[in-house]
């Protein structure tokens, strides 16, 4: 597989959840974070006194994180709209070469900065929700 471009790895929000997916304006960094916690079942018998994890029982989760240049584009409003209603919003981030991740998110934290001589930018953070589901691309 060819290496992919940076800049083809988006998070893209549908906040009314009726399946239209808008592109989080002005990104210049995208990340995602897949997560699973293990469950220690060690007991005084495991074998060489070796730790034994249990399959399948660790919660999993995700992080998305976004930064860049502050558009006040649609998809800004969305995003302040959501962190101040506290609502859960449907994401995905695509993963150029590999898929689409899809589910629920809630915005958990959104920040903006500036410099004098520079331009304003932002960054969110997003906390999976619910279950995520996987397309390949």
């Amino acid at each position: 597989m060819a290496a992919q471009k940076g800049k083809d790895l988006l998070i893209k929000i549908d906040p009314a959840g009726g399946g239209v997916f808008e592109t989080v304006a002005g990104l210049r960094a995208s990340r995602i974070a897949l997560n699973a916690e293990t469950v220690d079942a060690t007991t005084a018998d495991s074998a060489g006194r070796w730790r034994e994890l249990l399959a399948g029982a660790g919660a999993r989760s995700a992080a998305i994180s976004g930064s860049g240049v502050f558009k006040d584009a649609t998809s800004d409003a969305m995003m302040r709209q959501a962190f101040f209603d506290g609502v859960t919003l449907s994401a995905q981030i695509i993963v150029p070469g590999f898929g689409i991740i899809e589910g629920p998110f809630q915005l958990t934290a959104l920040e903006y900065s500036g410099d004098h001589d520079g331009e304003a930018t932002f960054e969110a953070s997003l906390a999976s929700a619910g279950s995520l589901s996987f397309t390949a691309i």
